[in-house]
């Protein structure tokens, strides 16, 4: 099978010149902007002499840019070719997910625990803002954010800074594989709609349903992203 997604790197310039101020972080935050918005696609190779060119930089700091996404999982290195767009899979999606229902389990038990006071009206907050979303018909990739806002704000909630770091080490790979399908439901508010029973759980301060929903939830979301990732490869192999 060949790969659906080893695309070529666009031509032309792709980014405004920058100051030095934070210049790392903010070079590996556009190209991680430009990553998912799909202006560089999985499988291009990340020129860093073109990058640097575009943004008026030296070479370093587009390379440390690169090793950040790398440790994100949006990048990979080749050994003597230098750094690629992660490709996706659906086997990987797969471990992906089941990696998170093992990290989202565990933070939303401790969540729970702790009386979730401070946390409940941010995620009520953050279930509005995904009605919002798809009521106004944005695109998947806001719909996206929103999605992993709110589990960010799980993660957070915690109080262990040890699931926030590592949700925020797989969330751009997330990310990617959702919004390389294009859509996840027919209808955009469903992805809203799955929500509700975690939080209604988190409100009654029941540890099991909330562990229960948040697993219902994350491997409903597993079963349907690495299908519809399976037709992608299906579509394109030879």
């Amino acid at each position: 099978m060949s790969d659906p997604l080893n695309l070529v790197f666009p031509s032309g310039p792709r980014f405004q010149p920058l100051g030095r101020d934070g210049l790392v972080d903010r070079v590996a935050n556009l190209l991680a902007e430009a990553i998912m918005a799909g202006r560089i696609l999985p499988g291009a190779r990340l020129s860093e002499s073109t990058i640097a060119r575009d943004m008026g930089l030296s070479r370093a700091p587009v390379r440390e840019a690169a090793r950040l996404l790398e440790s994100s999982g949006l990048v990979e290195y080749r050994t003597n070719r230098g750094f690629f767009v992660q490709t996706v899979s659906s086997a990987a999606l797969d471990n992906l997910y089941e990696f998170r229902i093992v990290i989202e389990r565990a933070a939303i038990a401790r969540l729970v625990a702790s009386g979730a006071q401070d946390t409940l009206p941010l995620l009520r907050a953050q279930l509005a803002e995904l009605y919002r979303v798809a009521q106004a018909g944005e695109d998947m990739t806001r719909q996206v954010e929103a999605d992993m806002t709110f589990h960010r704000l799980i993660c957070r909630g915690s109080g262990n800074p040890r699931f926030l770091t590592v949700f925020d080490q797989i969330a751009n790979e997330t990310k990617l594989g959702l919004i390389l399908i294009g859509r996840l439901y027919d209808d955009p508010h469903r992805m809203a709609e799955t929500h509700e029973p975690i939080i209604e759980a988190i409100a009654a301060g029941d540890s099991d349903a909330a562990v229960n929903a948040i697993d219902y939830h994350i491997g409903t979301a597993r079963t349907l992203v690495c299908h519809r990732f399976r037709l992608l490869e299906d579509k394109t192999a030879p």
